[in-house]
């Protein structure tokens, strides 16, 4: 087993594919097979798995999160970080803190239209870490 940290560049609030970015940091580290376990370590932003294809996916998926966490609401009392802050942490339970990837002929064996994806709830975030362990 191998264990190392990723630190993501700084993204603007959305639905970010960082495919590339994890098969870049792990992919000298992957077994012919095993699983890939990917934590992110905030709890204002998540990680998932979804549609890699269609950019719409990831507006769409911004849209409807939106419309079922609202902000300003009259009933949240975390709200010294600003308004998004409270929203970002509903949405961060909602979708989760890990996904894990099975390893297959030494690559990740995403389905064909899978991509994996950082969820940035915040306006204004600092840069995201993820715990990437390999299993084998």
């Amino acid at each position: 087993m191998k264990q190392f940290s990723i630190k993501l560049p700084k993204y603007k609030r959305g639905y970010h594919l960082i495919t590339d970015i994890i098969e870049s940091e792990v992919g000298k580290w992957l077994p012919e097979t095993g699983l890939l376990h990917l934590f992110i370590q905030h709890t204002s932003a998540s990680i998932m798995i979804n549609e890699n294809y269609e950019e719409s996916v990831r507006v769409d998926l911004e849209l409807a999160f939106n419309d079922i966490v609202k902000e300003n609401q009259p009933y949240y009392t975390h709200t010294t970080e600003g308004s998004d802050d409270m929203p970002a942490h509903i949405k961060a339970a909602m979708i989760g803190t890990d996904v894990t990837i099975p390893i297959t002929n030494g690559k990740l064996n995403l389905g064909t239209w899978q991509g994996v994806y950082i969820c940035e709830f915040r306006d204004n975030a600092s840069s995201r870490n993820i715990i990437a362990t390999v299993i084998e």
